[in-house]
């Protein structure tokens, strides 16, 4: 399949061989990870995969613009095979975010703290009164000093998990923009080295057309000269039968002889 496309398109050749390089180390990436037992290790193993991806996503795309500036200049079986082995490309790279997706959910588990133990009790103050011998009003306050306590510590839970849900809503909000921004900058990247490359065809083209300009104007001058050498040579020599009339240019008048008549 590599070989035909390289005989479509040299560069679509190329990019072809470079996505299937990137498979291949992704595959092998892939098996590397399962095998893998630390958690930081395996997050810097995902996060080379990821890059990865990226850089086959790039490809893709371009891969993708290159298709269709052939469509005008190939067949459609020839567009239809194109468009096919773009939408392989697609099909198995999206296999791979889809297993990267999930090796990054189970690392995700594996970090999630678990709180929990047994619930901290009131210790008795040594200087308070015993429970037995404190009167019916002593418990009642007593009891009411707890509630206030309790409904004090609640009220302070409450307002840290509100900040951190204010926190952890504006986090997400910033790293939404900021991916988006990523990804125009991305995009915008693929742009500018697509459009590099065209413009180096484009020079490469007009260096080639130059050249064979200067060949033509070369090869003219050349018959320009000769044909001034042979004009010069007729005119200094006209009984030079080495060399053909020129078409056009008249030949030498003779010469004429005089008779003198005597008387």
């Amino acid at each position: 399949m590599a070989s035909s496309i390289s005989a479509i398109s040299e560069e679509l050749g190329e990019i072809d061989g470079q996505i299937a390089d990137i498979f291949r180390a992704l595959s092998n990436g892939f098996q590397k990870f399962e095998k893998i037992k630390d958690s930081s290790r395996q997050s810097r193993q995902l996060e080379e995969l990821t890059g990865k991806m990226r850089e086959c996503k790039r490809l893709i795309k371009e891969f993708d613009r290159e298709v269709k500036d052939l469509e005008h200049t190939v067949g459609p079986d020839t567009s239809k095979i194109l468009n096919e082995k773009k939408q392989s490309m697609v099909k198995e790279l999206n296999s791979y975010v889809a297993l990267k997706k999930q090796y990054a959910s189970n690392i995700e588990n594996k970090r999630v703290d678990l709180f929990g133990g047994p619930a901290e009790g009131f210790e008795e103050d040594n200087n308070g009164l015993l429970a037995s011998s404190m009167t019916n009003q002593q418990l009642m306050d007593n009891g009411h000093h707890m509630m206030d306590e309790t409904d004090q510590a609640i009220e302070r839970s409450k307002k840290v998990v509100h900040e951190t849900v204010n926190v952890g809503t504006e986090t997400a909000a910033a790293l939404k923009a900021q991916t988006e921004q990523m990804s125009r900058i991305v995009n915008e990247l693929d742009s500018i080295h697509f459009s590099i490359k065209k413009a180096s065809q484009l020079v490469k083209e007009i260096g080639r057309q130059v050249a064979t300009d200067r060949c033509i104007m070369a090869l003219l001058f050349l018959i320009v000269v000769g044909v001034i050498a042979i004009i010069i040579v007729k005119i200094v020599d006209p009984n030079n039968k080495d060399i053909r009339d020129i078409p056009g240019l008249a030949p030498p008048a003779p010469s004429r002889k005089l008779l003198w008549i005597t008387d």
